[in-house]
């Protein structure tokens, strides 16, 4: 089995020129000719930034909702009361609770894929901090998931909301779509990504903001992108 994935692999890497940094029109079609499972892989793009999140000004965090999705199905669950709660059922909200809802997380429940949370169910939210957190599921202002417009926070989560961070090392990751998408759309929706990305810049990150950036499916090789192209998207 070992044997056949590399010889796959090796396969697509010959498609590749890995000395090369793409322009994005060629980095998607090229990316699109990657395609080789039997499942819809998942496009991903990385980016490394010349930031240092250990201070608190380039901590680059945010959210985006992609012009075509990300082609998953998203399953959101909403801490609100009352009206609010209403309004996350009726917007679409897959599981809708308070206290109830904390209780299913702490007895190992976290079969969703988003949290939102009312302003006032933060407090109760914090008591399942160490929970959610390590799973990237904990409710922040930044990416619109602490917010009293629940309606359309669970929206934009069930239309393609992305939610990223950066990591320690200043690299980033999201997925962009799936491997079935329309060469435009994947590229519509890495132009969306970059712009938010772009508008996070922080003015005291020295040198160059974008430093690699690369495109891969699930099971492919990456896919470098002229980074500078990437600056340059407003």
């Amino acid at each position: 089995m070992a044997k056949k994935i590399s010889k796959r692999l090796r396969s697509l890497n010959e498609k590749i020129d890995a000395a090369k940094s793409y322009d994005v029109d060629s980095a998607v079609s090229t990316l699109k000719g990657l395609a080789s499972t039997k499942f819809d892989e998942t496009v991903e793009i990385a980016l490394r930034l010349g930031v240092d999140p250990r201070h608190a000004d380039q901590m680059i965090r945010g959210a985006v909702v992609l012009p075509h999705g990300t082609g998953r199905t998203v399953k959101v669950a909403v801490f609100a009361k009352g009206i609010k709660a209403d309004e996350a059922r009726e917007a679409g909200a897959d599981i809708v609770g308070d206290e109830d809802l904390a209780e299913e997380i702490k007895n190992g429940n976290t079969n969703f894929d988003m949290v939102i949370a009312t302003p006032d169910m933060m407090a109760l939210v914090g008591k399942v901090g160490r929970i959610l957190g390590p799973k990237g599921l904990m409710p922040n202002p930044k990416t619109g998931t602490v917010t009293l417009d629940v309606a359309k926070a669970v929206s934009n989560a069930k239309s393609g909301q992305v939610n990223f961070r950066v990591d320690k090392k200043g690299n980033i990751h999201a997925p962009i779509g799936k491997a079935s998408f329309e060469t435009q759309k994947i590229k519509e929706n890495m132009l969306e990504f970059v712009r938010a990305i772009n508008r996070l810049k922080p003015a005291s990150a020295k040198g160059r903001y974008i430093k690699n950036s690369s495109i891969s499916l699930t099971m492919s090789p990456a896919v470098r992108i002229d980074s500078q192209e990437l600056l340059e998207i407003k």
